[in-house]
């Protein structure tokens, strides 16, 4: 399919053929290619959960409120964001980009780049996800409002505000997912309507982790799909300037 075709074949789904199984590797394929998804400052503090065990897809079954779209999943994959990674992270992108740097860059160049990366995250990326009782994010909060009285800079540097960045980054790995097994003829639903608590319970997640979404999949039945299509008028969202 093109991607006009993939886009226009995606629906959330909300009834599986039951006969129709999924192929794990194929869904474990769309998994890693969602890996390739844009993510801020390259940090990529999302995991996913591919589950495929009847016994805790019926616990999700249950902590995603009994929705016939979870109910019914051959599969599903929850998508988490972990922020409580970013040390790690971040030290992996340094040791990436010192080597990556020497491939790709003059070597006259070598040092000042790397200076830069070792201070990006080596310092600011820490110094940007450390949390501490909502201190943290309110002490870069007001040094962002300082500075920005001399210069443009990022403002959104609260704790919560940090947290979204990561499941913007989370949630472009979730739609990346989603349109790979759209390509591949498995469909998918994105909920949001769950017990957090029940579906950390059920995966024994920890508790630095927050959840993006649960992601149920299987092939659709003709009724899986509510009708057509709404979206509001593409005048009314599109403004250009």
């Amino acid at each position: 399919m093109t991607l006009s075709e993939i886009l226009n074949h995606r629906r959330a789904i909300r009834h599986y053929d039951p006969d129709k199984p999924l192929d794990s590797n194929v869904v474990k394929q769309c998994l890693q290619e969602s890996t390739l998804a844009p993510t801020s400052s390259n940090m990529q503090l999302w995991e996913c959960y591919h589950v495929t065990d009847a016994a805790v897809l019926k616990q999700l079954a249950h902590a995603c409120l009994n929705q016939q779209s979870a109910r019914t999943a051959q599969q599903m994959v929850v998508f988490v964001v972990r922020p409580d990674l970013y040390r790690s992270r971040a030290a992996a992108n340094l040791v990436f980009e010192r080597e990556n740097i020497k491939r790709n860059s003059p070597r006259e160049k070598w040092e000042s780049r790397i200076k830069r990366r070792e201070l990006y995250y080596g310092k600011l990326m820490p110094f940007q996800y450390f949390r501490f009782l909502g201190l943290a994010g309110l002490f870069r909060k007001l040094l962002a409002q300082a500075i920005g009285l001399f210069r443009p800079i990022v403002r959104q540097v609260s704790e919560s505000e940090v947290s979204t960045v990561a499941h913007k980054s989370c949630a472009l790995a979730v739609q990346t997912f989603m349109l790979a097994m759209s390509e591949k003829g498995y469909d998918t639903c994105p909920l949001e309507g769950f017990d957090s608590r029940l579906v950390k319970r059920a995966l024994h997640l920890p508790g630095g982790c927050g959840i993006n979404m649960v992601i149920t999949c299987g092939v659709r039945l003709p009724d899986g799909v509510w009708g057509d299509r709404f979206r509001v008028p593409f005048e009314e969202v599109y403004h250009h300037v």
